[in-house]
């Protein structure tokens, strides 16, 4: 019998498959917090670029069975990226409800997990049909390169071949993989963009809005100048013109005072 306190949010309901088919196996997400770090963020990356496609289903560290009526067979890989399902929210992956397997796992490998990734884990997706297998090591000690990816041929894993910048590409997502100086990069190559968080989206964003105020802000303060210099060379240009105006009429009395000057003289001879 299940029980809970007032209040509680119970978000599924149970079912007798949740007592056939545990949601848990009792194990750690991540076995650092390195791991874990790097994890949730290729989760949130991969969930925010399928955002506008509802058949897409992202999930990472869900159990996964495989033969119907034996829970023993189970398996719960780090990332999975499956197409044609719905984002329903799921608390285990049943392969023979879902009606086909997913079309992308990753595992982050350990020094506790990178054997059976590499064999166990390996043959299993293979013999599933789980189309790209990706493998991340992100202490860099473990697999003979940091990132590796397998795609499905003839029921076999074949390795995928690094490009000429380095990025695995992997053919069921459509994204490259890239390892870096930040850890682990996703691209897509027809958005030409790099996979971000909705919280590094908007940092972007942000600041991408504030260096555009900045630019902005400068051009109006570089015409106000320019403005400014111009009105002060107006007002010079006024006052040059205003004191040619009183040159002017001054040499005219000058020179009227020297004719009338004259004009007694010539009378006084």
């Amino acid at each position: 019998m299940h029980t809970h306190k007032e209040g509680t949010h119970i978000p599924y309901a149970p079912t007798e498959d949740d007592e056939l088919y545990p949601d848990s196996d009792g194990k750690p997400m991540a076995v650092s917090d390195l791991h874990r770090r790097i994890l949730m963020r290729t989760l949130q990356v991969l969930d925010a670029h399928f955002e506008e496609r509802p058949e897409v289903y992202v999930s990472g560290d869900i159990l996964m069975y495989y033969v119907e009526g034996d829970p023993r067979k189970s398996v719960s890989p780090d990332v999975l990226v499956a197409f044609g399902l719905g984002k329903k929210p799921r608390r285990s992956y049943l392969v023979w409800k879902e009606g086909k397997v997913p079309d992308f796992a990753m595992e982050f490998s350990s020094k506790g997990t990178y054997r059976n990734d590499l064999g166990r884990k390996m043959e299993l997706y293979a013999s599933l049909g789980i189309q790209d297998y990706f493998l991340y090591d992100a202490e860099g000690l473990y697999l003979s390169s940091p990132i590796m990816g397998f795609t499905l041929v003839d029921g076999l894993y074949a390795p995928i071949s690094a490009g000429s910048d380095g990025g695995l590409h992997s053919t069921a997502l459509g994204l490259d993989f890239y390892v870096g100086d930040v850890g682990l990069g996703i691209y897509d190559p027809v958005g030409n963009n790099w996979l971000q968080t909705p919280a590094e989206s908007a940092l972007a964003y942000a600041e991408l809005a504030l260096a555009r105020a900045e630019t902005a802000e400068t051009r109006a303060e570089t015409a106000e100048t320019r403005a400014e210099t111009a009105e002060t060379r107006a007002e010079q240009q006024t006052i040059r013109a205003e004191q040619e105006t009183t040159a002017r009429q001054k040499a005219k009395a000058e020179l009227a005072e020297l004719r009338e000057e004259l004009e007694r003289l010539k009378a006084q001879t």
